[in-house]
C-alpha cells in the first residue's frame, strides 16, 4: 500500500484510546450538533489583548491553532460566566445536565485550521467550542460528513474529536493559507471543553460504540485513529483520509 495514498468515505474510522491502563477501541461518530447562543459583545480591551497575543506572543501562522491564557481573559471579561452559562445551558438541553461545568475548558485561538483531527490526543472525549468572534465570513466545515457551520459570536459546537474538520473560508472546501494573510482580520477565538465519553449521555447523543475493534486494541500502545482498517492521518488542505501505515488482519 501506498503509505500516502488517499482513502475516500466517511465510514470506518475507529478511535484508539486509553481507558485507565488498557487501550480500549471506538467508533467516531459523524454526528455534529449546532446551536447559536446569546453571548454579549466582548469587552474592546479583551479583544485588543488576545490580538497583541496571537500577532506577538503566538505568532499564528494560518491554519494554527494554540491556547490563550484563560486566566488573565478572565480578568478583562466580567460577562465570561454569562458565556460558560450559555453554552451550559445548550448542552443541558441535550440531555447532558452538568457534564460541561464538570469538564475542563481552555481558551483557544487560531487563524483557520488546516483540517486535522483530534483523536490521537483526546481519543476518549468530545469537545464542545464556544466561539466568539465576531463573523468573519469563516466557516468549521467536516469534510467527510458534508457539515458546514458558520462561525459568529454565539456559535456553540458539539462533534467527536475523531472526525475531521477544519475552520476555512466561507467561499471554500479546501484550506488555503491565502485565505487567512497575516495583514487580515481573520483570527478566532473560542472555548472549548474536553467532555468525556465515559458520560453515557453522552455517548448516546453522539451513538459512538464501544469495543469495536479489541483484538486490534490490545496490540497497540498510543492513542490513534484509524480509517478502513489501517492508520489514517488528515490531509490538511482536502480532510481526506490518507493511509499512514500497513493493515493489521
Amino acid at each position: 500500500m501506498n503509505p500516502l495514498a488517499p482513502v475516500d468515505g466517511p465510514e470506518g474510522a475507529t478511535a484508539f484510546y486509553r481507558d485507565g491502563q488498557a487501550m480500549r477501541s471506538r467508533s467516531v461518530s459523524a454526528i455534529v450538533l449546532s446551536a447559536l447562543v446569546d453571548v454579549p459583545p466582548l469587552p474592546l480591551r479583551l479583544l485588543a489583548d488576545w490580538e497583541r497575543e496571537i500577532t506577538h506572543k503566538l505568532a499564528l501562522e494560518p491554519g494554527d491553532v494554540e491556547a490563550l491564557p484563560l486566566a488573565r481573559a478572565r480578568m478583562r471579561w466580567p460577562d465570561y460566566g454569562l458565556c460558560v452559562q450559555a453554552a451550559a445551558d445548550w448542552t443541558r438541553t441535550l440531555g447532558l445536565h452538568d457534564l460541561l461545568a464538570s469538564s475542563e475548558v481552555a481558551l483557544m485561538a487560531c487563524r483557520g485550521a488546516r483540517y486535522h483531527h483530534d483523536g490521537a490526543q483526546y481519543g476518549g472525549a468530545a469537545f464542545c467550542n464556544l466561539f466568539l468572534s465576531e463573523d468573519r465570513a469563516q466557516d468549521l466545515y467536516f469534510p467527510l460528513s458534508g457539515q458546514r457551520i458558520g462561525l459568529r459570536r454565539g456559535t456553540v459546537v458539539l462533534f467527536d474529536t475523531g472526525q475531521p474538520h477544519g475552520v476555512i473560508a466561507r467561499h471554500a472546501t479546501g484550506f488555503a493559507p491565502g485565505d487567512f494573510a497575516p495583514t487580515a482580520d481573520c483570527s478566532q477565538a473560542f472555548l472549548t471543553w474536553e467532555l468525556p465519553l465515559s458520560q453515557p449521555a453522552l455517548t448516546q447523543v453522539l451513538g459512538i460504540r464501544f469495543d469495536t475493534a479489541r483484538t486490534t486494541a490490545a496490540l497497540l500502545d498510543v492513542e490513534q485513529v484509524w480509517h478502513e482498517a489501517a492508520p489514517g492521518e488528515v490531509c490538511p488542505n482536502t480532510g481526506r483520509w490518507l493511509a499512514t501505515g500497513p493493515q493489521l488482519d
